[in-house]
């Protein structure tokens, strides 16, 4: 607590203080507070979409009916090659799908499609939305620190400005008497 006798200390100086001091109480619950509320409304809803994505898809062995397609670049782990399968009930669909770089016409491979027999991309997993919820919380936590400390420090400029002023009207007063150039 501040000391309140102190003839130095000014308004300015009390309501610093007391700022600092809400800021901490604010930093100490709103930090875990607002970073496990994001965390776990980003994985919840992250894992609505893993149980209807689940829901919605399935793999099937399908084979490749020409080259894989490319852009150009060496490094490429997948690429884009028309396939073909058929469902348990005969129907035969065909489709664009993405496998293992260099797979040769002709290959079996494993691909995703949905209920409509389209391909589609893999469902997301639970693995993954579980780094959604840490990676949202984690940010969440970064932004409180930020807005903090962005209002710390806005308000601590307020003030110095405003003591600044202070000290210099004081100092119109007090020089002339100090320095005998006004007595």
């Amino acid at each position: 607590m501040p000391k309140r006798s102190n003839p130095l200390r000014r308004t300015s100086d009390r309501v610093e203080w007391w700022l600092c001091g809400v800021l901490v109480i604010l930093l100490a619950v709103g930090l875990p507070a607002v970073s496990v509320a994001v965390g776990l409304a980003t994985y919840t809803s992250q894992m609505r979409t893993v149980r209807a994505q689940s829901a919605d898809r399935h793999t099937v062995t399908a084979h490749v009916t020409g080259a894989a397609r490319t852009a150009g670049d060496t490094a490429v782990v997948k690429e884009r090659a028309p396939v073909r399968w058929t469902d348990p009930d005969g129907t035969r669909h065909t489709g664009t799908a993405a496998v293992d770089h260099g797979t040769p016409t002709g290959a079996r491979v494993r691909i995703w499609v949905d209920r409509d027999g389209s391909v589609a991309s893999a469902p997301l997993t639970p693995g993954k939305a579980i780094g959604s919820g840490w990676s949202a919380g984690i940010l969440a936590a970064g932004s409180v620190v930020a807005v903090l400390y962005a209002g710390r420090k806005g308000v601590e400029r307020a003030i110095n400005r405003r003591r600044y002023a202070q000290w210099a009207d004081e100092w119109e007063q007090l020089e002339p008497r100090w320095s005998g150039r006004g007595a």
